[in-house]
Protein backbone atom coordinates (compact mmCIF):
# COMPACT_ATOMS: atom_id res chain seq x y z
CA UNK A 1 0.00 0.00 0.00
CA UNK A 2 1.34 2.90 -1.06
CA UNK A 3 1.05 6.77 1.50
CA UNK A 4 0.19 10.18 -0.67
CA UNK A 5 0.48 13.24 1.35
CA UNK A 6 -1.27 16.14 -0.52
CA UNK A 7 -0.32 19.49 0.49
CA UNK A 8 -2.12 22.97 0.65
CA UNK A 9 -1.29 24.05 -3.02
CA UNK A 10 -2.78 21.04 -4.25
CA UNK A 11 -5.82 21.01 -1.86
CA UNK A 12 -6.33 24.87 -2.64
CA UNK A 13 -9.19 25.26 -4.65
CA UNK A 14 -11.85 23.33 -6.69
CA UNK A 15 -10.08 22.50 -9.08
CA UNK A 16 -7.34 21.20 -7.62
CA UNK A 17 -9.00 18.84 -5.64
CA UNK A 18 -10.44 17.58 -8.47
CA UNK A 19 -6.76 16.94 -9.73
CA UNK A 20 -6.32 14.97 -6.86
CA UNK A 21 -9.20 13.17 -6.40
CA UNK A 22 -8.57 12.08 -10.53
CA UNK A 23 -4.70 10.94 -9.23
CA UNK A 24 -5.74 8.95 -6.40
CA UNK A 25 -8.85 7.40 -7.39
CA UNK A 26 -7.23 4.28 -9.17
CA UNK A 27 -8.71 1.54 -7.32
CA UNK A 28 -5.83 0.94 -5.47
CA UNK A 29 -6.24 0.90 -1.36
CA UNK A 30 -4.08 4.00 0.12
CA UNK A 31 -3.90 6.09 2.53
CA UNK A 32 -3.90 9.84 1.59
CA UNK A 33 -2.68 12.80 3.98
CA UNK A 34 -3.86 16.20 3.58
CA UNK A 35 -2.41 19.55 4.72
CA UNK A 36 -4.46 22.32 5.11
CA UNK A 37 -6.61 24.52 1.59
CA UNK A 38 -3.45 27.47 1.06
CA UNK A 39 -3.59 30.29 2.67
CA UNK A 40 -5.82 28.62 5.87
CA UNK A 41 -2.89 28.14 8.33
CA UNK A 42 -1.87 31.29 7.69
CA UNK A 43 -5.42 32.71 8.36
CA UNK A 44 -5.49 30.61 11.61
CA UNK A 45 -1.73 31.72 12.82
CA UNK A 46 -3.44 35.42 12.66
CA UNK A 47 -6.04 34.86 14.22
CA UNK A 48 -4.35 33.36 16.91
CA UNK A 49 -1.51 36.75 16.91
CA UNK A 50 -4.84 38.50 16.90
CA UNK A 51 -5.93 36.80 20.02
CA UNK A 52 -2.84 36.71 21.94
CA UNK A 53 -2.76 40.77 21.52
CA UNK A 54 -6.04 41.10 22.90
CA UNK A 55 -8.06 42.43 19.63
CA UNK A 56 -11.12 40.48 19.17
CA UNK A 57 -12.65 42.40 16.57
CA UNK A 58 -9.67 42.04 14.51
CA UNK A 59 -9.69 38.00 14.80
CA UNK A 60 -13.52 38.29 14.35
CA UNK A 61 -13.41 39.92 10.82
CA UNK A 62 -10.55 37.05 10.00
CA UNK A 63 -12.83 34.23 10.80
CA UNK A 64 -15.61 35.39 9.14
CA UNK A 65 -13.70 35.99 6.06
CA UNK A 66 -12.39 32.65 6.38
CA UNK A 67 -16.06 30.87 6.99
CA UNK A 68 -17.52 32.46 3.95
CA UNK A 69 -14.80 31.46 1.41
CA UNK A 70 -15.15 28.42 2.69
CA UNK A 71 -18.91 27.91 1.93
CA UNK A 72 -18.02 29.11 -1.50
CA UNK A 73 -15.64 26.46 -1.79
CA UNK A 74 -18.08 24.02 -0.14
CA UNK A 75 -20.83 25.23 -3.01
CA UNK A 76 -18.30 24.85 -5.60
CA UNK A 77 -16.88 21.49 -4.85
CA UNK A 78 -20.45 19.81 -3.44
CA UNK A 79 -23.25 19.48 -5.54
CA UNK A 80 -25.11 16.85 -3.49
CA UNK A 81 -27.20 18.66 -1.39
CA UNK A 82 -27.00 16.52 1.45
CA UNK A 83 -23.76 16.46 1.57
CA UNK A 84 -23.18 20.36 1.09
CA UNK A 85 -25.33 20.70 4.10
CA UNK A 86 -23.77 17.93 6.00
CA UNK A 87 -19.90 19.88 5.46
CA UNK A 88 -21.21 23.07 5.88
CA UNK A 89 -22.63 21.87 9.11
CA UNK A 90 -19.41 20.68 10.40
CA UNK A 91 -17.55 24.02 8.89
CA UNK A 92 -19.91 26.28 10.96
CA UNK A 93 -18.86 24.20 14.16
CA UNK A 94 -14.78 24.79 13.61
CA UNK A 95 -16.08 28.40 13.16
CA UNK A 96 -18.12 28.97 16.16
CA UNK A 97 -15.25 27.43 18.44
CA UNK A 98 -12.96 29.99 16.95
CA UNK A 99 -15.08 32.80 17.28
CA UNK A 100 -15.33 31.92 20.84
CA UNK A 101 -11.79 31.28 21.08
CA UNK A 102 -11.37 35.10 20.71
CA UNK A 103 -12.73 36.08 24.01
CA UNK A 104 -10.40 33.04 25.41
CA UNK A 105 -7.57 33.87 27.47
CA UNK A 106 -4.50 32.85 24.98
CA UNK A 107 -2.17 30.15 25.60
CA UNK A 108 0.06 27.53 23.68
CA UNK A 109 -2.75 24.98 24.06
CA UNK A 110 -5.50 27.48 22.53
CA UNK A 111 -2.91 28.39 19.63
CA UNK A 112 -2.40 24.55 18.48
CA UNK A 113 -5.75 24.03 18.89
CA UNK A 114 -6.71 26.70 16.57
CA UNK A 115 -4.07 26.16 14.24
CA UNK A 116 -5.14 22.29 14.16
CA UNK A 117 -8.43 23.29 12.21
CA UNK A 118 -7.26 23.85 8.86
CA UNK A 119 -6.55 20.20 8.43
CA UNK A 120 -9.63 18.93 9.73
CA UNK A 121 -11.21 21.38 7.70
CA UNK A 122 -9.80 20.31 4.62
CA UNK A 123 -10.41 16.58 5.05
CA UNK A 124 -13.81 16.84 5.96
CA UNK A 125 -15.07 18.26 2.93
CA UNK A 126 -12.47 15.93 0.83
CA UNK A 127 -13.52 13.00 1.89
CA UNK A 128 -17.29 14.46 1.61
CA UNK A 129 -16.66 14.75 -2.33
CA UNK A 130 -14.90 11.37 -2.52
CA UNK A 131 -18.03 9.97 -1.22
CA UNK A 132 -19.91 11.98 -3.88
CA UNK A 133 -17.77 10.80 -6.43
CA UNK A 134 -18.70 6.98 -5.82
CA UNK A 135 -15.52 6.65 -4.08
CA UNK A 136 -15.51 4.32 -0.84
CA UNK A 137 -13.19 6.63 1.76
CA UNK A 138 -13.33 7.32 4.97
CA UNK A 139 -11.90 9.82 7.64
CA UNK A 140 -8.48 8.10 9.74
CA UNK A 141 -8.20 10.89 12.26
CA UNK A 142 -4.98 11.53 13.26
CA UNK A 143 -5.06 12.83 16.68
CA UNK A 144 -6.77 9.10 16.86
CA UNK A 145 -2.97 8.11 17.00
CA UNK A 146 -0.57 10.54 16.02
CA UNK A 147 1.24 11.62 19.48
CA UNK A 148 5.12 13.42 20.49
CA UNK A 149 6.86 12.53 23.58
CA UNK A 150 8.17 14.82 25.77
CA UNK A 151 11.18 15.07 23.27
CA UNK A 152 8.23 17.25 20.71
CA UNK A 153 9.37 13.77 18.75
CA UNK A 154 7.04 11.12 17.61
CA UNK A 155 5.99 8.56 19.53
CA UNK A 156 6.65 5.71 17.28
CA UNK A 157 5.31 3.01 19.83
CA UNK A 158 2.07 5.00 20.74
CA UNK A 159 1.80 5.26 17.22
CA UNK A 160 1.85 1.67 16.10
CA UNK A 161 -0.83 0.56 18.55
CA UNK A 162 -3.09 3.24 18.18
CA UNK A 163 -2.87 3.40 14.25
CA UNK A 164 -3.41 -0.34 14.55
CA UNK A 165 -6.66 0.37 16.56
CA UNK A 166 -7.97 3.54 14.23
CA UNK A 167 -7.20 1.25 10.95
CA UNK A 168 -9.11 -1.79 11.84
CA UNK A 169 -12.34 0.06 13.29
CA UNK A 170 -12.40 0.81 9.29
CA UNK A 171 -13.47 -1.47 7.06
CA UNK A 172 -14.89 -1.98 3.07
CA UNK A 173 -13.36 1.52 1.91
CA UNK A 174 -10.43 2.26 -0.64
CA UNK A 175 -9.17 5.07 0.38
CA UNK A 176 -8.29 6.66 4.35
CA UNK A 177 -7.76 9.72 4.56
CA UNK A 178 -6.08 11.52 7.67
CA UNK A 179 -5.11 14.60 8.66
CA UNK A 180 -0.68 15.85 8.23
CA UNK A 181 0.55 18.27 10.46
CA UNK A 182 -1.48 17.83 13.84
CA UNK A 183 -0.84 15.21 16.54
CA UNK A 184 -1.18 15.43 20.44
CA UNK A 185 1.82 15.82 23.09
CA UNK A 186 2.85 13.76 25.91
CA UNK A 187 -0.45 15.44 27.93
CA UNK A 188 -2.61 14.40 25.21
CA UNK A 189 -3.05 18.22 24.36
CA UNK A 190 -3.73 19.28 20.83
CA UNK A 191 0.10 19.90 19.18
CA UNK A 192 1.76 19.56 15.79
CA UNK A 193 4.63 18.85 13.43
CA UNK A 194 5.47 22.36 12.91
CA UNK A 195 5.29 23.98 9.35
CA UNK A 196 6.02 21.24 6.74
CA UNK A 197 4.57 18.68 9.01
CA UNK A 198 2.16 17.04 6.80
CA UNK A 199 5.35 15.28 5.00
CA UNK A 200 6.49 14.03 8.00
CA UNK A 201 3.02 13.01 9.12
CA UNK A 202 3.43 10.35 5.81
CA UNK A 203 6.21 9.14 6.41
CA UNK A 204 5.85 8.21 9.84
CA UNK A 205 2.96 6.23 8.63
CA UNK A 206 4.39 4.92 5.99
CA UNK A 207 6.89 3.81 8.74
CA UNK A 208 4.31 2.20 10.36
CA UNK A 209 2.61 0.34 7.68
CA UNK A 210 5.84 -0.80 6.20
CA UNK A 211 4.27 1.13 2.67
CA UNK A 212 5.32 0.44 -0.80
CA UNK A 213 6.15 3.87 -1.30
CA UNK A 214 5.40 7.42 0.35
CA UNK A 215 4.36 10.06 -2.15
CA UNK A 216 4.83 13.93 -1.63
CA UNK A 217 2.82 15.80 -4.01
CA UNK A 218 2.50 19.58 -4.48
CA UNK A 219 2.79 22.11 -6.80
CA UNK A 220 6.46 21.58 -8.52
CA UNK A 221 7.81 18.70 -10.08
CA UNK A 222 10.25 17.58 -7.63
CA UNK A 223 13.34 18.40 -5.87
CA UNK A 224 15.11 21.16 -7.81
CA UNK A 225 19.20 21.37 -8.31
CA UNK A 226 18.82 24.99 -6.93
CA UNK A 227 16.18 27.54 -5.84
CA UNK A 228 13.77 28.40 -8.41
CA UNK A 229 12.68 31.73 -7.21
CA UNK A 230 15.98 33.33 -7.22
CA UNK A 231 17.51 31.39 -9.98
CA UNK A 232 16.60 30.89 -13.88
CA UNK A 233 16.94 27.26 -15.53
CA UNK A 234 16.92 25.09 -12.46
CA UNK A 235 15.71 21.39 -13.33
CA UNK A 236 14.14 18.59 -10.82
CA UNK A 237 16.67 16.16 -9.71
CA UNK A 238 15.26 12.63 -10.69
CA UNK A 239 17.11 11.11 -7.96
CA UNK A 240 18.59 11.38 -4.20
CA UNK A 241 19.89 9.94 -1.84
CA UNK A 242 18.20 9.98 1.90
CA UNK A 243 21.17 11.52 3.16
CA UNK A 244 20.74 14.11 0.47
CA UNK A 245 17.53 14.61 0.39
CA UNK A 246 18.11 15.42 4.26
CA UNK A 247 20.93 17.75 3.65
CA UNK A 248 18.94 19.85 1.54
CA UNK A 249 15.39 19.78 3.60
CA UNK A 250 17.16 21.00 6.21
CA UNK A 251 19.30 23.61 4.59
CA UNK A 252 16.72 25.53 2.70
CA UNK A 253 14.62 23.10 0.63
CA UNK A 254 11.43 24.07 0.94
CA UNK A 255 9.67 21.54 -0.85
CA UNK A 256 10.31 18.85 2.01
CA UNK A 257 10.20 19.01 6.11
CA UNK A 258 13.58 18.69 7.56
CA UNK A 259 12.80 15.27 9.17
CA UNK A 260 10.81 14.09 6.24
CA UNK A 261 13.07 11.05 5.48
CA UNK A 262 14.09 9.96 9.22
CA UNK A 263 11.29 7.06 9.63
CA UNK A 264 11.02 5.51 6.20
CA UNK A 265 15.40 5.58 5.80
CA UNK A 266 16.05 2.64 8.15
CA UNK A 267 13.61 0.89 6.27
CA UNK A 268 14.34 1.69 3.34
CA UNK A 269 10.88 3.04 2.16
CA UNK A 270 11.28 5.06 -1.26
CA UNK A 271 10.14 8.81 -1.27
CA UNK A 272 8.70 10.68 -4.17
CA UNK A 273 8.28 13.85 -4.67
CA UNK A 274 5.17 14.60 -7.25
CA UNK A 275 3.79 17.53 -9.33
CA UNK A 276 -0.31 17.48 -8.43
CA UNK A 277 -0.65 19.37 -11.76
CA UNK A 278 1.57 17.63 -13.82
CA UNK A 279 1.36 13.59 -12.73
CA UNK A 280 3.22 12.21 -15.60
CA UNK A 281 6.25 14.11 -14.54
CA UNK A 282 8.77 11.79 -12.83
CA UNK A 283 9.25 14.02 -9.98
CA UNK A 284 12.04 12.85 -7.86
CA UNK A 285 12.67 9.53 -6.19
CA UNK A 286 14.12 9.64 -2.70
CA UNK A 287 15.81 6.14 -2.06
CA UNK A 288 19.25 4.22 -0.68
CA UNK A 289 20.88 4.71 -3.85
CA UNK A 290 24.13 6.46 -3.72
CA UNK A 291 25.14 5.72 -7.11
CA UNK A 292 25.56 8.93 -8.12
CA UNK A 293 28.93 11.66 -6.98
CA UNK A 294 29.27 14.69 -7.37
CA UNK A 295 27.41 18.19 -6.40
CA UNK A 296 23.31 18.01 -7.23
CA UNK A 297 22.02 20.37 -5.97
CA UNK A 298 22.20 23.95 -4.03
CA UNK A 299 19.62 24.99 -1.26
CA UNK A 300 19.75 27.97 0.82
CA UNK A 301 18.40 29.08 4.88
CA UNK A 302 17.93 32.27 5.80
CA UNK A 303 17.69 34.08 9.08
CA UNK A 304 20.68 32.80 10.47
CA UNK A 305 22.91 33.99 13.29
CA UNK A 306 27.02 34.03 13.71
CA UNK A 307 28.13 34.04 16.47
CA UNK A 308 32.10 34.43 17.20
CA UNK A 309 33.12 33.13 21.22
CA UNK A 310 36.56 34.63 21.51
CA UNK A 311 38.47 33.24 24.72
CA UNK A 312 42.29 33.52 25.76
CA UNK A 313 41.51 31.02 28.09
CA UNK A 314 40.41 28.55 25.58
CA UNK A 315 44.64 27.56 24.59
CA UNK A 316 44.96 24.52 25.35
CA UNK A 317 42.10 24.10 27.65
CA UNK A 318 40.03 21.03 28.21
CA UNK A 319 36.59 22.16 28.66
CA UNK A 320 36.06 25.17 27.31
CA UNK A 321 33.66 23.88 23.75
CA UNK A 322 31.49 21.71 26.53
CA UNK A 323 30.84 25.19 28.21
CA UNK A 324 30.11 26.64 25.47
CA UNK A 325 27.68 23.97 24.62
CA UNK A 326 26.13 23.74 27.65
CA UNK A 327 24.57 27.19 27.45
CA UNK A 328 22.99 26.24 23.76
CA UNK A 329 21.42 23.46 25.62
CA UNK A 330 20.49 25.03 28.65
CA UNK A 331 18.11 27.18 26.24
CA UNK A 332 17.57 24.46 23.91
CA UNK A 333 19.21 26.29 20.72
CA UNK A 334 20.27 23.78 18.16
CA UNK A 335 23.70 24.66 15.99
CA UNK A 336 23.82 24.79 12.66
CA UNK A 337 27.74 25.26 11.38
CA UNK A 338 30.99 25.58 13.60
CA UNK A 339 34.43 26.58 13.28
CA UNK A 340 37.17 26.63 15.73
CA UNK A 341 41.04 28.02 16.00
CA UNK A 342 42.85 27.93 18.95
CA UNK A 343 41.21 30.73 20.47
CA UNK A 344 37.77 31.34 18.86
CA UNK A 345 34.72 29.25 18.00
CA UNK A 346 32.03 30.48 15.27
CA UNK A 347 28.61 28.94 15.16
CA UNK A 348 25.81 29.67 13.75
CA UNK A 349 21.55 29.08 15.35
CA UNK A 350 19.17 29.32 13.45
CA UNK A 351 16.53 30.52 16.35
CA UNK A 352 17.43 33.38 17.65
CA UNK A 353 14.14 33.78 20.28
CA UNK A 354 17.10 33.31 23.32
CA UNK A 355 19.70 35.13 21.82
CA UNK A 356 20.70 37.91 24.38
CA UNK A 357 20.10 35.01 27.67
CA UNK A 358 22.90 32.79 25.72
CA UNK A 359 24.75 36.10 24.65
CA UNK A 360 25.40 37.33 28.33
CA UNK A 361 26.27 33.74 29.63
CA UNK A 362 28.43 33.62 26.96
CA UNK A 363 30.31 36.94 28.17
CA UNK A 364 31.02 35.53 31.40
CA UNK A 365 33.76 33.92 30.51
CA UNK A 366 34.52 35.13 26.28
CA UNK A 367 33.97 38.28 24.46
CA UNK A 368 30.94 38.16 21.84
CA UNK A 369 30.30 39.00 18.08
CA UNK A 370 27.14 38.78 16.75
CA UNK A 371 26.64 39.00 13.08
CA UNK A 372 23.04 38.80 11.91
CA UNK A 373 20.86 38.40 8.32
CA UNK A 374 23.08 35.67 7.42
CA UNK A 375 22.52 32.93 4.65
CA UNK A 376 23.68 29.71 5.00
CA UNK A 377 24.22 28.07 1.30
CA UNK A 378 24.87 24.36 1.48
CA UNK A 379 25.85 22.17 -1.52
CA UNK A 380 24.64 18.64 -1.45
CA UNK A 381 25.45 15.61 -3.05
CA UNK A 382 27.20 11.88 -2.08
CA UNK A 383 30.99 12.01 -1.86
CA UNK A 384 31.35 15.53 -2.61
CA UNK A 385 33.64 16.31 -0.67
CA UNK A 386 35.82 13.64 -2.51
CA UNK A 387 34.82 14.87 -5.82
CA UNK A 388 37.64 15.56 -8.32
CA UNK A 389 35.78 19.32 -9.05
CA UNK A 390 34.76 20.53 -5.71
CA UNK A 391 37.83 22.34 -5.07
CA UNK A 392 36.86 24.66 -8.28
CA UNK A 393 33.88 25.80 -6.14
CA UNK A 394 36.16 28.39 -4.10
CA UNK A 395 37.34 29.94 -7.57
CA UNK A 396 33.98 31.14 -8.23
CA UNK A 397 33.16 32.70 -5.02
CA UNK A 398 35.91 35.24 -5.22
CA UNK A 399 33.79 38.09 -5.03
CA UNK A 400 31.35 37.19 -2.54
CA UNK A 401 33.06 37.36 1.27
CA UNK A 402 32.61 33.79 3.03
CA UNK A 403 31.95 34.37 6.70
CA UNK A 404 32.53 30.78 7.75
CA UNK A 405 33.18 27.33 5.78
CA UNK A 406 31.74 23.62 7.22
CA UNK A 407 33.87 21.19 5.16
CA UNK A 408 34.84 17.29 6.09
CA UNK A 409 31.64 17.43 8.63
CA UNK A 410 29.43 15.52 5.97
CA UNK A 411 30.80 13.57 3.22
CA UNK A 412 27.21 15.07 1.35
CA UNK A 413 27.30 18.84 2.33
CA UNK A 414 29.63 21.38 1.79
CA UNK A 415 27.90 24.78 3.55
CA UNK A 416 29.52 28.33 3.16
CA UNK A 417 28.09 31.42 5.85
CA UNK A 418 27.34 34.38 3.42
CA UNK A 419 25.73 37.53 4.23
CA UNK A 420 22.25 37.38 2.76
CA UNK A 421 22.58 40.27 0.28
CA UNK A 422 25.24 38.31 -0.99
CA UNK A 423 22.51 35.35 -1.27
CA UNK A 424 21.13 35.45 -4.44
CA UNK A 425 24.48 36.59 -6.48
CA UNK A 426 25.81 33.22 -4.91
CA UNK A 427 23.35 30.98 -5.97
CA UNK A 428 23.25 31.85 -9.60
CA UNK A 429 27.23 32.19 -9.49
CA UNK A 430 27.61 28.76 -7.98
CA UNK A 431 24.66 27.41 -10.60
CA UNK A 432 26.40 28.82 -13.52
CA UNK A 433 29.77 26.76 -13.18
CA UNK A 434 28.96 24.23 -11.19
CA UNK A 435 26.54 22.52 -13.29
CA UNK A 436 28.34 22.86 -16.26
CA UNK A 437 31.30 20.97 -14.43
CA UNK A 438 30.01 18.16 -12.83
CA UNK A 439 28.25 15.59 -14.87
CA UNK A 440 25.76 14.17 -12.97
Amino acid sequence: MKVLKFGGTSVGSVENMQHVKHIIADGSKKIVVLSAMSGTTNTLVSIANAIRHNTPDEAIEKINSLHESYFATIDGLLLDEALNSDVKHYVTEIFNFLLESTYTEFSITLENEILAQGELLSTYMFNAYLKQEGIRSALLPALDFMKINTSKEPDLNYIKDRFKLAWEAISDVDIYITQGFICLDEVDKVSNLQRGGSDYTATIIGAVIRAEEVQIWTDIDGMHNNDPRYVDNTYPISNLSFDEAAELAYFGAKILHPQTVLPVRQDGIPVRLKNTMDPDAFGTLISGDTSENGIKAIAAKDQITAIKIKSGRMLQAHGFLKKVFEVFETHETSIDMITTSEVAVSLTIDDDRNLDSIVAELEQFASIEVDTDQTIVCLVGHSIVNHESTFKLFQILKDVKIRMISYGGSRNNISLLIHSKDKITTLNKLNDYLFELVTL
